[in-house]
C-alpha cells in the first residue's frame, strides 16, 4: 500500500512539473490555474488519493483498522497521534492553497462517508485497541468536512479539532496499552471493573474520552462546535446533522467501553495469571498518558486564546496570495 500510494505521489508530482515547470508553491496556484480544467482535475484526484491514503478517509482507511491494532501500544499511539493528521495537513494545503472550492462537493462527500462508516465500524468492535482504530477513521471525517466547506472559520476549526485530537486519540492508545499491560487484556469480553482496581486508569480513560464525543467543557466540543457552525453559516444542514450523529455515536462507542471495561465487579479470573496489577508498576507510561491527558485539558482551559490564533490562521489561509506574499516579498 504504502508503495502504491508513493508510486501516485510521484506520479502526480512529475505531472504537475511537466505541465507547470515549478514546484514552488508560492508560484504554483498561478500555474495550475492556467492548466485546462481537466488536467487541472486529475492533478488534484491524484494527490487527493495519495494523501487520502496516508490520512485514512473513506474508501481508502482499510489499512488502518488491520494495522494499528497489531503493533504495540506505545507505537500505536504514536501513529494515533501523529501519521494521519499530516495526510490531512497536506490535504487542507493542497486544497485550499493549489485548488480552492474545486471539487467540495466529492470531499463533502468523504466526509460524510468517512464520519459515518468510521463510528459504525467501531462500534461494531469488540477490542479497545479496535475501537479507537476505527475513532480515528471518523474524526478525520470532520477535519476533511472543514476543508471541504473553506473559508476562514471552517479552516481555523479544522486546525482547532486536528491539533485537540493529537493528544486525545494518543493518551487514550496509550490507557488501553496500560489495560493489557495491568488486567491482562484489551478485550471487552474480559475486562470488567477496572475503576474499582485503579480510579486512576478510569479518570484517564474518561477524561480524552468525553472530550472524544465532543461534550463540553473539553476541547473536542470546541472544535465541533466551530466546524458545526461553519456548516450551519454554509447551509450545509445534512452534514451538520452527519456530524452530530457520529458525535452521538462516538458518545455510544464510549459508553460501550466504560461499561464493559470499567464498571461492573472486577473478574480476575478473566484476565492474566498476574493480573491485575498498578500502572504505577508501569511509571514511564503512566506519566506519559498522564501528561498528554493534561495537555488535553489544557487546550480546552485555553480554548479562547488558542481559537483566536486559530482565526488569525484560518483568515491566513485563505487569503489569496498571503502565502505568495510571505514567501516571495510580492
Amino acid at each position: 500500500l504504502n508503495t502504491v500510494e508513493s508510486t501516485i505521489l510521484v506520479v502526480a508530482i512529475g505531472w504537475v512539473y511537466a505541465a507547470t515547470g515549478t514546484l514552488n508553491l508560492a508560484d504554483l496556484p498561478a500555474a495550475l490555474a492556467a492548466l485546462p480544467d481537466a488536467t487541472r482535475t486529475i492533478l488534484q484526484l491524484l494527490l487527493l488519493v495519495a494523501f487520502g491514503m496516508k490520512a485514512a478517509v473513506f474508501p481508502l482507511f482499510f489499512w488502518l483498522p488491520d494495522s494499528y491494532p497489531t503493533a504495540p501500544s506505545p507505537v500505536a499511539a504514536l501513529f494515533a497521534g501523529l501519521l494521519t493528521k499530516v495526510g490531512v495537513y497536506t490535504i487542507l494545503r493542497t486544497q485550499t492553497l493549489l485548488f480552492p472550492g474545486s471539487l467540495r462537493t466529492l470531499l463533502l462527500i468523504i466526509a460524510g462517508l468517512t464520519m459515518v462508516v468510521g463510528v459504525l465500524g467501531a462500534i461494531a468492535q469488540g477490542e479497545i485497541k479496535r475501537i479507537l482504530s476505527f475513532h480515528i477513521v471518523s474524526q478525520i471525517g470532520y477535519m476533511i468536512l472543514g476543508i471541504a466547506i473553506g473559508g476562514p472559520v471552517a479552516i481555523a476549526a479544522t486546525v482547532f479539532f486536528l491539533v485537540h485530537q493529537i493528544p486525545v486519540k494518543t493518551s487514550l492508545f496509550l490507557v488501553e496499552g496500560l489495560l493489557e499491560r495491568t488486567m491482562g487484556s484489551g478485550s471487552l469480553e474480559r475486562l470488567s471493573g477496572v475503576a474499582r482496581h485503579s480510579a486512576l486508569l478510569a479518570a484517564l480513560f474518561g477524561l480524552p474520552a468525553l472530550s472524544l464525543a465532543g461534550l463540553p467543557p473539553f476541547s473536542g466540543f470546541v472544535g465541533k462546535l466551530g466546524l458545526l457552525v461553519a456548516g450551519v453559516e454554509a447551509d450545509l444542514l445534512v452534514m451538520v446533522a452527519i456530524a452530530l450523529v457520529g458525535s452521538l455515536l462516538t458518545l455510544v462507542s464510549m459508553t460501550k467501553i466504560w461499561l464493559g471495561a470499567f464498571w461492573g465487579a472486577t473478574r480476575p479470573a478473566t484476565v492474566a495469571a498476574d493480573a491485575p496489577l498498578s500502572p504505577r508498576q508501569f511509571p514511564l507510561m503512566t506519566a506519559a498518558t498522564v501528561a498528554l491527558v493534561g495537555v488535553g485539558l489544557a487546550i480546552a482551559a485555553f480554548s479562547g486564546p488558542l481559537y483566536d490564533y486559530m482565526d488569525d490562521l484560518g483568515i491566513e489561509v485563505t487569503t489569496p496570495g498571503a502565502y505568495r506574499e510571505a514567501v516571495m516579498g510580492e
